[in-house]
């Protein structure tokens, strides 16, 4: 075993962004990449967010024109909603930006980001580059141009807002100043000491349009064919975007593979305008790289190209290499040669892997490596080495087909930095991501690394780099690869996330995850001495939040919220780690320190027992269970009218008739359960593509709308203010709407029937006034709701106002006092 810093850094500085098996290439794969050595073109495609991109679009400019495509999406889609669990914000950027990659493995495109947040739903630029930082994000757009130098850069939005929202609009502004910037020395010169050179695009064009009953295609627009078959690879570009598109699975993009004669249009922005094609003007051949007698060369390499034999294809291009290694230093050099290592890898049919025995690298503790090399097709290669910082391994020599196995074990450092997305490192201050080194900017993922294996292949070295996997055999799944991380000895948990603090008492609970067996115990401190008793923490220790109550009433004032962070004896506050896992990405890591937000709520609540119906995901559950309710989640089985008797109330998650479609048959039910005297509150749900709305809700009739109050502070106005639901039993006053965060309302109800009461109405700035973000119908004995309000983002972020305002709304008609006011207010009465 050796203590090596090097080793770590090379091996485990980053979280590798694979897909769960390591890809094989056919020999269609290969073929389909020799043909893309002829062609020197590169094309951006620039919009907002992931499932902004024109996935047909992206697979014919990759893989039938042949050209370097990349997709430049300035957020990573943190402030969407989530319709395969309850991950918001930074969990799901992580989950979109894992799915981005995904998409982009499928359709041969590469994937960037700028800094940008999404902050969720904005309906104007000008809020939008505000709160990003219009400069800031400008400079990342500048950067992701000058590295990757296209020839044409292509908007999926315009300028003049027909994209709908305040983030598309701004990704068509930012693209068109950043069109002109990356080729002005001026422009964020700084850029220019770290390996980038100015670079003018010969054009920037709109790709205009026809969805969302807005059409901007016009037939004086270039247009061009892309749903052409393309037979080396099975698949038309339809068919391969629809594969790629479904990749968004927390969006609920799921779609059908199209086939047959499809058209794409682009208004010229900026930049000459083509007449006959998007590169009209551009060299594509290898001329442009000086080296009109490459393209010979590769012509040759295809003729004489064997499908059945690729590996009778690794003398010529390691031929072509020597030809390309003589060209002078530049951009098409480069790419060129990375172009040609990655044939002669896929071509040879060498497998190389490392492997680990725990997807968890632990600071302090050695890690068992096992290196595999297997040449399958038997080429002959010769000095085969591994190396990983200053050591080397050489390997039993290798006969084909047979695996060659080393072991070697290494010491992860005690001080050695924990495997975090290089973009979480250094905090979000405001609406961007704050990132401070340059050459990180704009990557999707931390860069990819690990040890090296070398080969001597026709006379020529070559490297192939391999990251460090965690392997295991699931019985259903069977063979899973997933990342290793670097973790710390101790990570600490706090159960659960926030704690309510009324008189509803309820537990709280510390946990640890112990990666590596320790004796020493550790010791909470907090820097306030009122925490001094949080100490001497056992595995899974519990703490009344009674006991937590005392300690904070003396920081908390009412209706507040307070951050209580662990930290060890050194001041250093523990890590809580963040796991991730779906099937359709790898698995993610990150750290955050242990917090958690303790909320002194004045909360009366009418009412015990609530029925959940899970919908899309969210943790308004666990918000219920800590303001004392007593929470069942439902399924299908058991909505019956029995069943549902022993409910106060029942609430539909987000999304739960988009999602359960059995729910258009319980309707009846329900209604009848409302009508005996039962609670029955709908969560927002959509009428869109993503998830078409097909049941009947509630016992009058309503339709759902797009309308959504975006700003968080914008006044809501009390309608009814002698409501039921705004006196009972909480005195709901404008002071519950503070420090709300995001937004107030999505998803409106619209061609509201005359039975229901609308409560509150709000607008974003130089709009109407919207009146359906909260229904009310009083039915039978019962009362049914439906709300567009965003309890699923406040109750998380403790606000609480929304605390209060729902258990109002879950408060039965039945045990309102006649005056409709407040417990307290009855009690004081009385």
């Amino acid at each position: 075993m050796k203590h090596l810093l090097p080793v770590f850094l090379s091996l485990f500085f980053v979280t590798n962004v694979l897909a769960q098996t390591p890809r094989s290439y056919s020999s269609a794969d290969v073929l389909q990449q020799l043909k893309k050595l002829e062609v020197f073109g590169s094309v951006l495609y620039i919009a907002a967010h992931p499932d902004d991109e024109n996935t047909r679009l992206l697979a014919y400019l990759a893989n039938e024109r042949k050209f370097r495509t990349g997709y430049l999406s300035l957020t990573r889609g943190d402030g969407g909603q989530n319709l395969i669990g309850d991950e918001q914000g930074i969990d799901l950027g992580l989950i979109r930006t894992q799915e981005l990659l995904a998409a982009r493995r499928i359709d041969g495109a590469e994937q960037f980001f700028t800094r940008a947040y999404d902050f969720g739903y904005s309906k104007s630029p000008e809020e939008t580059l505000q709160k990003w930082g219009h400069d800031k994000i400008l400079s990342d757009v500048v950067w992701v141009i000058r590295n990757f130098k296209p020839d044409v850069i292509i908007n999926r939005f315009p300028t003049t807002g027909e994209g709908g929202h305040g983030h598309h609009t701004s990704s068509a502004i930012l693209a068109a100043e950043a069109f002109d910037a990356a080729a002005d020395a001026s422009k964020f010169p700084e850029q220019l000491k770290n390996g980038v050179t100015v670079w003018q695009a010969k054009r920037l064009l709109w790709n205009t349009f026809n969805f969302g009953g807005t059409n901007t295609q016009r037939e004086d627009q270039l247009k061009i064919e892309v749903g052409m078959y393309n037979p080396v690879l099975g698949k038309s570009y339809g068919e391969m975007a629809a594969e790629s598109r479904s990749q968004h699975k927390s969006q609920g993009f799921g779609v059908p593979a199209q086939r047959g004669e499809s058209f794409e249009y682009f208004a010229t922005i900026k930049g000459e305008k083509p007449v006959n094609d998007l590169m009209d003007g551009v060299d594509i051949s290898s001329k442009r790289a000086g080296q009109p007698g490459f393209a010979t060369s590769v012509k040759t390499l295809l003729n004489n190209y064997k499908p059945g034999e690729p590996s009778l294809s690794v003398a010529a291009l390691v031929s072509l290499r020597r030809q390309v290694n003589k060209w002078l230093a530049g951009y098409w050099k480069d790419e060129k040669l990375k172009e040609v290592d990655k044939l002669v890898g896929a071509s040879s049919g060498i497998f190389l892997e490392v492997t680990a025995p725990s997807p968890y690298a632990v600071t302090g503790d050695s890690l068992r490596l096992t290196f595999t090399i297997n040449n399958r097709s038997g080429i002959p290669v010769k000095n085969v080495s591994i190396h990983f910082g200053d050591t080397s391994i050489v390997p039993k020599t290798a006969v084909q087909n047979t695996n060659s196995v080393s072991v070697f074990s290494i010491l992860i450092p005690d001080d050695a930095p924990l495997s975090q997305p290089y973009w979480l490192r250094e905090g979000m201050p405001n609406g961007s991501f704050t990132v401070s080194e340059q050459k990180l900017i704009g990557k999707a993922w931390n860069d990819e690394a690990g040890p090296t294996f070398y080969f001597e292949i026709e006379g020529e070295k070559f490297t192939f780099e391999r990251p460090v996997k965690f392997k295991y055999t699931d019985p259903v799944k069977g063979e899973i690869y997933q990342p290793v991380s670097i973790v710390p000895k101790i990570t600490l948990q706090i159960e659960p996330e926030i704690n309510v603090i009324t008189q509803h008492a309820a537990e709280n609970k510390f946990t640890d995850k112990n990666y590596r067996l320790f004796t020493d115990g550790a010791r909470l401190h907090n820097k306030e001495e009122a925490y001094a008793k949080l100490k001497d923490l056992k595995a899974g220790a519990r703490y009344s939040q009674r006991e937590l109550m005392d300690i904070n009433a003396r920081t908390n004032a009412p209706n507040s919220v307070d951050v209580m962070t662990l930290k060890d004896a050194a001041g250093k506050p523990y890590n809580d780690i963040r796991e991730i896992a779906y099937d359709h990405i790898p698995a993610i890591l990150y750290f955050k320190p242990t917090t958690q937000k303790l909320l002194k709520a004045d909360i009366e609540v009418g009412g015990k027992n609530i029925g959940y119906i899970p919908g899309a995901g969210d943790k308004v559950p666990q918000a219920l269970e800590q303001m004392g309710y007593r929470v069942t989640m439902l399924s299908e089985k058991d909505i019956t009218a029995t069943n549902l008797k022993q409910f106060d109330a029942l609430i539909a998650g987000v999304r739960a008739y988009n999602t359960n479609l059995w729910l258009s048959n319980a309707s009846p039910i329900l209604n009848d359960y409302v009508n005996q005297g039962g609670v029955f509150l709908v969560q927002y749900n959509t009428n869109n593509n993503a998830g078409p709305l097909r049941q009947k809700m509630g016992p009058y009739p309503f339709t759902l709308g797009r309308n959504r109050i975006t700003d968080e502070t914008a006044a809501v106005n009390f309608l009814i203010p002698t409501d039921p639901v705004l006196n009972y039993p909480n005195k709901i006053t404008q002071k519950d709407f503070e420090g709300w965060i995001q937004e107030r309302s999505i998803y409106h109800a619209e061609n509201i029937d005359s039975n229901y009461r609308k409560i509150f109405s709000m607008k974003d700035p130089g709009e109407k006034e919207s009146d359906g973000s909260l229904i009310v119908a009083d039915y039978g004995k019962g009362r049914f709701i439906y709300t567009g309000i965003v309890f699923f983002r406040e109750l998380p972020a403790g606000v609480p106002g929304a605390y209060r305002l729902l258990a109002n709304l879950l408060a039965s008609p039945t045990s309102i006092p006649k005056e409709g006011t407040s417990k307290a207010a009855v009690k004081t009465k009385k």
